[in-house]
This record gives C-alpha cells, sequence and structure tokens, in this order.
C-alpha cells in the first residue's frame, strides 16, 4: 500500500499604511510597511521538494516639511528576511538600510517645479552576510559596505510624485568597517584600507502613482559616475515598488532592486582569498 502524502503551506502577510492627513501642519509624514511569514512543510511528497520557512519584513518612513520656498524631505527605507530550506541553516534573504535627507529651495518664488537642493545618503545592512553555502565566511555586515553620498544640484519635479535631481558636485564614500575585508579590498577599497573617496556626479530619479484605486507604484533610480576613474562605468542602483493595498492591515507587495558597481571585483570570499574576479550585478 502506498504511504499517503501530505503538505502544509502557510502564508501569511501583514501590510499597514499610515499617513498624517493634516494639511495645516507643517510636517507631512507617513509610514507604510509589511511584515509576511510562509512555511511549506512536506511529508511523503511525491513531486519532491523541502521544508521551508520564510519571514521578510520591510518599512517606509518619510516625514517632509515646507516653509515658504523651503522644502526638507527625509525618507528612511530598512528591510529584513529570514529563510530556511530544509535542512540548511537559517539565512538571511533580504537585508537594507536607505536614508536620504535633501534640502531645497525654490528658485522661483512663482514655481515650486524647480529647486536649488543638497543631499545627504546613507546605505547599509543591519546584520552579517555570509557566503552560502559556507557559512563560517563573512563576506559583509554593517558598515561593511557602508555607502555616504553628498550632492548638491538642481531638483525639477514638473508633477507631484515626480522628481529629477542632477547634482554636477558630488562626493561619494565606501565604508569597509571590517579589517579582514579591508586587507582583501573588498567593496572596491584598496586593499587595507577601510575608506574610499570618489567625486563625481551624480544623478537620482523617483516617480510615484497611484495607478488604480489602492494600487501605487514607485520606482527609484540612482546613477553615480567618477569623474577620475572609468566616468562611463556607472553605478547603479535601481529599486521598484508595486503596493496593492487590500484594506488598512492587509497588502500585497511586489519589490525589485538592481545593483551594479564595477568596483566590486569578487564573487566569494574563501579562506581570505579574494576568488572570481568578475563584474557582478
Amino acid at each position: 500500500m502506498r504511504k499517503l502524502f501530505s503538505i502544509l503551506c502557510l502564508c501569511f502577510t501583514l501590510g499597514a499604511i499610515a499617513q498624517d492627513a493634516d494639511t495645516t501642519k507643517i510636517w507631512d509624514s507617513g509610514l507604510q510597511g509589511s511584515l509576511s511569514f510562509s512555511q511549506v512543510s512536506l511529508s511523503n511528497w511525491a513531486g519532491g521538494g523541502a521544508n521551508s520557512i520564510s519571514l521578510n519584513s520591510f518599512i517606509k518612513i518619510h516625514a517632509h516639511r515646507k516653509v515658504n520656498r523651503s522644502v526638507w524631505e527625509n525618507n528612511l527605507d530598512m528591510a529584513y528576511g529570514l529563510t530556511k530550506l530544509g535542512e540548511a541553516s537559517l539565512r538571511k534573504s533580504d537585508d537594507k538600510v536607505d536614508f536620504t535627507s535633501k534640502y531645497g529651495y525654490q528658485l522661483l518664488a512663482s514655481s515650486e517645479k524647480l529647486l536649488f537642493s543638497s543631499s545627504f545618503q546613507f546605505r547599509s545592512q543591519f546584520a552579517n552576510g555570509f557566503n552560502f553555502p559556507n557559512d563560517s565566511v563573512k563576506i559583509s555586515k554593517f558598515l561593511a559596505p557602508g555607502y555616504i553620498i553628498v550632492s548638491t544640484g538642481l531638483d525639477y519635479k514638473p508633477v507631484p510624485g515626480f522628481s529629477i535631481y542632477l547634482s554636477p558636485v558630488t562626493g561619494k564614500m565606501t565604508i569597509v568597517g571590517d579589517d579582514r575585508l579591508a586587507s582583501l579590498g573588498a567593496f572596491g577599497v584598496d586593499p587595507g584600507e577601510n575608506v574610499r573617496m570618489e567625486f563625481g556626479s551624480f544623478f537620482k530619479l523617483i516617480y510615484s502613482k497611484e495607478v488604480v484605486t489602492n494600487v501605487a507604484f514607485e520606482t527609484k533610480l540612482d546613477l553615480f559616475s567618477n569623474y577620475a576613474h572609468n566616468p562611463g562605468d556607472i553605478d547603479v542602483n535601481w529599486e521598484n515598488a508595486l503596493v496593492m493595498k487590500i484594506n488598512d492591515f492587509l497588502s500585497a507587495n511586489l519589490l525589485t532592486q538592481l545593483i551594479y558597481d564595477r568596483d566590486i571585483k569578487f564573487d566569494v570570499i574563501e579562506n581570505d582569498v579574494v576568488v572570481g574576479q568578475e563584474d557582478k550585478v
């Protein structure tokens, strides 16, 4: 007699959106977050497969202030996820800290479309990253890498939710706060150095729109070119988010992110040796 088979699949997503709608206040603030959990349990499953557990979360916070011709925008994006497949150990599947603060001043009193702006951006991660399948080899951690971008330029906002920011005067700092990774020249720093400084131009595009009722789309594109070293090799950070609100507490989200940096030229680190000298997307 053949054995019975069973499959158990649990999936739960919790989303929340909060918005300060009081237009009389100087600050416009809001919060958007999601927490999702899924589990698959197999027993004598003829189709094959493995048990799995995953937990993912993200939170987006903004606080914008407008007084007369001055505009100050602050945005914080954070994400963290864990997954476990079969007998493998628990590993992270997402990890992001991204904070941006931009101050702008309207060049024309009669128009809010063009601003002279300065921006500060910080990106890193929360937890250590390890080289799969060797979980004993650490390849990243908080501030390894860490990126700081300080820029000044023009911000063009033709319509609400759409911003094009171009800065010809931009400083980029890459931080590797781990001596072992720094000694290997990880993330583009010179071997043995913990910081790499670059000077170049920066372009940032942000577009957000409610496509249909309760379905919002947002895309963010960051481009950086180093004047002194291969200016044609442009660093890219492109994020897209599609948020489908079901009610005040439930939502479905589709998130994508593409990062390209030619200065990062290692795939894995094994026994303190950088191997796989290929460009990585």
